[in-house]
């Protein structure tokens, strides 16, 4: 079987499709590695890295009063001075307020505690699994035998967590520095940056910074808006239920709106448990009501209309992303998951415009409708031909 003129053969088809498949299996193989050295280099790095990045993220919410105060005179220095001790002097205020409940109230849970440890001993004699006293017993010290065998692993652990206090404390004391050089000094990055990049990857450079910046300042602000929303009408569910700890499960609900989903998730649980602990089955329902309620509202309302327009990231997104830094990096990576991934969105976003402007398309609007698939072609009927007309002299 010949070719018509000016086509090519079945071979040079197959052999271009394997040379494009082999180069594209090549760009994603060097694509991957990347990736893997980026990784490897974030984890060598990473205690540098972490105290700079959070540095970054109190910098975006403490830059407004800040530029507010130097606006009115202030010099630079005492301007970022006078709001980080406004800030530790609130922070340190809410410490103040929720200590003495926590302190006074523990005894109470505790004792609770205790009494619904021997009511589950009780309900665990009856039916339907009718265990006997000595049963109880043998399973309560097999647990003691296993925790007296690991008692070399728990020290050690005891040992660990020391260490890991200290490093706290001094990654506190580097994060509080950082961001003070960085409200005071962070207006005089651009410019140098401009100065030693030079055109035109300076000007990509402060477009992408300047978007980033204003996506985590959104961001962050947004976040700290919905948890209070949520701490409050939830702090104020549990002084009406009388549960033990309002004010600190509000704090924690509060911090725990910090990480989407997943904090609310693990906040609203421990609200619910404080109240089964204390205040018996129906409180505890009634909490559950309270805390599932809030979180519609913020869910279903709040949240769609206040971050929209600074995240714009759908919601498997974040999951995904908490996800990835849990794993990765623990709680502080599910904190920092959904900011990074909000970068990672600009990111693509001003490359998507830089593509469009060289290519010269215009994207469609997000509200177009989509065409119809192929499959949805190919189930289509096609339409019947028109039926030949006679000629008019044929009559």
């Amino acid at each position: 079987m010949t070719n018509p003129p000016g086509t090519r053969t079945r071979s040079e088809v197959y052999g271009a499709a394997g040379t494009w498949l082999a180069l594209w299996s090549l760009r994603i193989i060097a694509i991957a590695a990347m990736f893997y050295v980026l990784t490897w280099v974030i984890a060598e790095f990473w205690s540098i890295l972490l105290p700079v990045l959070l540095a970054i993220l109190l910098c975006t919410v403490l830059w407004p009063p800040v530029r507010w105060l130097r606006g009115k005179g202030l010099p630079p220095a005492l301007a970022t001075a006078v709001t980080l001790l406004l800030s530790l002097g609130l922070l340190g205020g809410v410490i103040g307020l929720i200590a003495p409940s926590i302190g006074g109230q523990s005894k109470q849970i505790a004792d609770k505690a205790v009494e619904g440890v021997g009511k589950v001993q009780k309900w665990a004699q009856g039916p339907p699994l009718n265990l006997q006293d000595e049963q109880i017993s043998k399973f309560v010290t097999s647990i003691t035998k296993k925790l007296q065998e690991s008692a070399e692993t728990i020290a050690s652990g005891v040992f660990t967590g020391v260490s890991a206090a200290g490093s706290f404390v001094i990654a506190l004391v580097m994060v509080a520095m950082l961001t003070f050089f960085f409200l005071k000094d962070g207006d005089k990055f651009m410019p140098w940056l401009r100065r030693h990049s030079g055109t035109p990857v300076a000007e990509h450079f402060a477009e992408l910074l300047t978007r980033v910046w204003g996506t985590l300042g959104g961001f962050i602000r947004t976040q700290a808006l919905v948890s209070l929303i949520d701490a409050l009408f939830i702090g104020l569910g549990l002084v009406i239920l009388q549960v033990p700890l309002a004010g600190a499960l509000a704090v924690i609900t509060f911090l725990g709106g910090f990480v989407p989903i997943v904090g609310a998730f693990v906040a609203g649980a421990l609200a619910v448990i404080v109240a089964l602990v204390t205040n018996g089955f129906g409180t505890a329902l009634a909490v559950l009501v309270v805390v599932i309620a809030v979180q519609q509202l913020e869910g279903n309302v709040l949240s769609p209309i206040l971050q929209s327009r600074s995240m714009q990231l759908h919601p498997a997104i974040v999951l995904l992303a908490i996800a990835f830094g849990s794993t990765q990096f623990g709680i502080i990576g599910a904190f920092l998951a959904v900011p990074v991934a909000a970068a990672i969105a600009v990111l693509f976003r001003y490359l998507g415009e830089l593509v469009d402007e060289k290519t010269g398309e215009t994207p469609p609007p997000d509200d177009e409708p989509s065409k119809p698939s192929l499959w949805d072609r190919l189930r289509r009927k096609p339409a019947p031909e028109p039926a030949d007309e006679a000629p008019a002299d044929a009559v």
